[in-house]
């Protein structure tokens, strides 16, 4: 049985937190029904996940070297957006793909518009992550499945052993989305942002700090799935969450 954990904001407010399952049901409904698009999502989220890193590395984050590990699917277009924020904001940031030529439509969009920015695409092989002060984990999102392997297993061990701070996007890559549990490479991150709720498996010990990111999703969306109201971000995009 899956344990609950209440998400709250600073000042009491609860919000929701959702499976692996519900969550795809959210994603389809905007896809399908409501808006926003995926693309939209993408874009929303890979802002917020810039804006937070400027914020989370603090005086002199301009000079800080920033690392984005990028999947292939939503989570690493959200991951390669996140880069190009940054790059024209002039940070000195890098990406990874860890499926180069398994890139759905959205994120090769997101790759394409990365690659007229400032930043750089780097091949694991030929990169030190002990030379990043901050490494971004946006390989595996909420749809992981059965364990990591491969390179991204090998991306997980080589972040977890490097020393910069890590911050993953939505949930920690080898993190079950649903019941907490990880597999036996997960990435260990200082902080994690979950976007538009938070899941049931995140927790302080196994995602760090945890961040919530509105994506602009409409509320009738959580609506149409039977959540309980959701609070408002009132004039936040992002916000902090306390676990209970």
């Amino acid at each position: 049985m899956v344990k609950t954990f209440r998400f709250c904001d600073k000042i009491g407010c609860e919000f929701p937190a959702v499976t692996a399952e519900l969550m795809c049901e959210v994603d389809r409904i905007a896809v399908e029904e409501t808006g926003p698009s995926l693309l939209q999502m993408m874009e929303n989220a890979g802002r917020n996940l810039a804006s937070l890193t400027i914020d989370l590395i603090g005086d002199g984050w301009d000079k800080a070297r920033i690392l984005i590990l990028a999947g292939g699917g939503g989570n690493g277009g959200g991951g390669i957006c996140a880069a190009r924020h940054l790059a024209n904001r002039n940070a000195d940031v890098s990406v990874i793909l860890s499926s180069p030529d398994n890139l759905s439509d959205v994120t090769a969009t997101q790759l394409g518009i990365y690659k007229f920015s400032s930043g750089q695409v780097l091949k694991p092989v030929e990169t030190n992550f002990s030379n990043y002060d901050f490494i971004i984990d946006a390989m595996i999102g909420y749809g992981l499945k059965s364990e990591p392997h491969g390179i991204v297993r090998q991306l997980i061990a080589r972040t977890n052993d490097a020393p910069g701070t890590k911050l993953s996007l939505d949930i920690p890559s080898g993190l079950d989305a649903t019941t907490g549990d990880k597999y036996s490479d997960a990435i260990l991150p200082d902080y994690t942002m979950t976007v538009a709720l938070p899941k049931t498996g995140l927790r302080p010990e196994n995602a760090g700090e945890i961040f919530l990111a509105d994506i602009g999703l409409p509320v009738e969306i959580y609506n149409r799935i039977g959540l309980p109201p959701v609070p408002s971000f009132e004039d936040k995009f992002i916000i902090e969450l306390n676990c209970r």
